[in-house]
């Protein structure tokens, strides 16, 4: 039958009903306010909180704005009330929509959004849900008019047909799915104090106000001042003259900093000379060091190839744990020294010998290993956690595609 779902709670079997959005939404464009309106008065949402969150509530809304009463009125946003998306760069996200769950204090709503005004007979949430499958989500995207910006109208939205069921099925499936995304909120929020106490060790490791003693108990030795010279070397190149096809397709490297949590290097066919890359060699990017692009080749990587536009360094000492010197670069304020550095009028760059000029603390050997080890230990506690939401995130949208028709 098409007009039930594959996964349902037992006691309901009747058919879902489909209707026009219509039926229960009545829509307006929002508020045009001067500039000088904004910034104060009653909360006012806008693309960004329709973006951001699964619902809203007043408290979480951004801005604000001051308009007459009657403007006031006729622009409230209130329980039950649909929000969407007006206009978007991609098909992929206009119309996209959340839902007003506040029964205490009503918003206002801006013009690059459009209203629908709850007309009742329907569970709020549930037909928040709904909007989201990938059959009405097709339905407004390719309804939606635009060549490099696509639109959604009122007169799209009205269109749009949604299959419902009974009001107390709506509320069953409602209920489930607000305790799933109660739960991935709080695990959002468990992984957010996770990396809020690695960042508190950092700071404290690199202030010196945390130190680590030896078996015997003693602090280890003061830290000695450094340059990244001492410790580092720019290598002997390994030239790869005719690199294959296969080698270059494999090739990527995931590079993590503090700016941006991941980046990825590749490499193009025939666009520069390659050389071979050792397992344990310092990599960053020239001009890429400011989105956060450094990292550690780790033993999967061995003698892959990269241009001299991904430039490595070799550790020159046994003194010096690689990890050490990743977390030390980690930290914003020598991100900001590096910065300070870097040359050029477009796309900004560190050179190898200006790199190699930069100051670094060095504890011993035995206290960076202590350092290396707590700060992996967090960010291993760190990654349970993601995978853990990874999969509560993966499941409720498996849930999703079998109670939504």
């Amino acid at each position: 039958m098409s007009n039930v779902p594959k996964l349902r709670f037992k006691e309901f079997d009747e058919e879902w009903h489909e209707n026009k959005l219509n039926k229960y939404l009545s829509f307006n464009n929002g508020i045009n306010a001067p500039k000088e309106a904004y910034g104060y008065g009653r909360k006012f949402i806008n693309v960004l909180d329709i973006l951001n969150n699964d619902f809203i509530l007043y408290k979480n809304i951004i801005g604000s704005v001051s308009v007459s009463p009657k403007i006031e009125e006729a622009n409230k946003v209130e329980y039950g009330d649909v929000l969407f998306l007006r206009s978007s760069e991609t098909r992929e996200d206009v119309g996209k929509s959340t839902v007003y769950l506040e029964e205490k204090e009503y918003a206002l709503f801006g013009g690059f959004v459009i209203r629908g005004k709850n007309k009742g007979n329907y569970n709020p949430y549930f037909l928040k849900l709904n909007l989201e499958s990938p059959k009405t989500r097709y339905q407004i995207g390719s309804r939606a008019g635009g060549s490099t910006r696509f639109n959604v109208s009122q007169s799209v939205l009205n269109s749009i047909e949604v299959k419902m069921p009974c009001l107390a099925e709506q509320q069953k499936i409602a209920d489930y799915f607000l305790l799933m995304e109660k739960k991935i909120k709080n695990q959002q929020r468990k992984i957010e104090l996770l990396k809020e106490q690695k960042k508190g060790y950092m700071q404290k490791i690199f202030n010196r106000e945390l130190r680590f003693k030896d078996e015997n108990g003693k602090v280890f030795p003061e830290w000695r001042k450094s340059i990244f010279a001492k410790i580092l070397k720019i290598p002997h190149r390994e030239k790869e003259e005719k690199p294959t096809k296969e080698k270059l397709l494999t090739v990527k490297l995931h590079l993590k900093g503090i700016a941006v949590s991941e980046n990825i290097a590749t490499l193009k066919i025939g666009s520069t000379t390659y050389y071979k890359r050792k397992a344990g060699q310092f990599i960053y990017g020239k001009q890429n060091l400011f989105n956060g692009a450094f990292g550690i080749i780790p033993k999967e990587l061995d003698g892959f190839l990269s241009s001299g536009d991904i430039p490595v360094l070799d550790f020159k000492e046994d003194h010096i744990e690689p990890m050490y010197f990743y977390y030390y670069l980690s930290q914003w304020e020598v991100y900001k020294r590096l910065e300070s550095i870097s040359s050029g009028t477009g796309s900004k760059r560190i050179h190898e010998r200006e790199l190699l000029k930069e100051k670094i603390y060095l504890p011993c050997i035995e206290e960076q290993h202590k350092i290396v080890g707590l700060l992996r230990s967090s960010e291993k506690k760190i990654n349970i956690e993601e995978s853990r939401l990874e999969l509560m995130i993966n499941q409720k949208k498996g849930y999703m595609q079998q109670m939504y028709i």
